[in-house]
């Protein structure tokens, strides 16, 4: 089947760099705005394990299509304004953590996340206008604007879907390291090739490896940072609390080395880590649940 005709402007869309003076102002206001890291954790969605966003937009889309609904359900008028009114207020919180998603994407996933926030802003100017006629009584303009502004929503909603399956924005991109593993220990280095405290790449199989020699033991996490894969051994070796992490070059997501876990965001999915052990002077690594 072919892809409908209008939603091939979508792809168009990710090319427009017109859209990169607006972009790069928004961006720059998100990252200045939006502090301190802990909270820019908690709004990536660090502390749940996958982005905050699709989680936050079920209220005010909820309660919005609710509120439509029984617009057409007799005596239920007060229902639909307190709806109406819910999704306004809960609309706020699922801005701010699309909007620090957003801050911290590629430049074609920007320009495109660029029309679904301008298309979500739409929605909520008609529902405000639509709580505004509900509560001067005017029940005809209440109920056209927030048809109105579901509409908009549905269309918002469409270029999200695309934002995060299309395009992969949110996306955990190292889900697939353990079913492209052979099970078992595996040869990946001689301990003598590796440096001292220098991040170096190995490459099992097709995976790629991001491995940390220090002194006789080896760490040895996934190759592609979680948050949109980008390449971990040009990245930093920094301390975070007492633990030894890689810092990935590309947005800054801070990961454990001795976990693999997230210590900051714009990732929300862990690297997929390693067990190691040195035989004959070659490290070999074995990854829990391979193939």
């Amino acid at each position: 089947m072919k892809l409908l005709p209008p939603l091939g402007n979508l792809d168009r869309l990710e090319d427009a760099a017109v859209l990169d003076p607006v972009v790069n102002l928004l961006r720059d206001l998100a990252n200045t705005v939006i502090q301190p890291q802990a909270l820019r954790d908690v709004l990536h969605g660090v502390p749940i394990g996958h982005p905050l966003h699709p989680v936050a937009v079920q209220v005010p889309i909820g309660a919005w299509v609710s509120a439509s609904i029984l617009d057409f359900v007799p005596g239920q008028r007060r229902a639909a304004a307190i709806l109406t009114g819910v999704g306004v207020v809960s609309a706020l919180p699922a801005v701010v953590s699309g909007y620090t998603d957003w801050s911290q994407l590629h430049e074609q996933q920007m320009r495109l996340g660029l029309v679904h926030a301008t298309a979500n802003a739409l929605a909520e100017g008609c529902y405000v206008v639509s709580l505004g006629h509900r509560l001067r009584g005017r029940r005809v303009r209440g109920k056209a604007w927030a048809l109105a502004g579901l509409s908009v929503v549905g269309f918002a909603g469409l270029i999200g879907g695309h934002l995060a399956y299309r395009q992969a924005s949110g996306a955990n991109h190292v889900e697939d390291v353990p079913h492209r593993v052979s099970p078992g220990w595996l040869d990946i280095a001689g301990l003598d090739d590796l440096s001292e405290g220098r991040l170096e790449k190995r490459v099992l199989g097709e995976v790629p490896l991001v491995l940390l020699r220090r002194g006789s033991e080896v760490d040895v996490l996934a190759g592609l940072c979680s948050h949109l894969s980008g390449p971990m051994d040009q990245g930093s070796v920094v301390g975070e609390d007492g633990d030894s992490c890689v810092v990935c070059p590309w947005h800054g997501s801070v990961f454990s080395l001795d976990t693999g876990e997230v210590v900051h965001g714009p990732a929300t999915s862990p690297l997929p880590r390693f067990q190691t052990r040195v035989v004959g002077g070659v490290v070999q690594v074995c990854l829990p649940g391979a193939g």
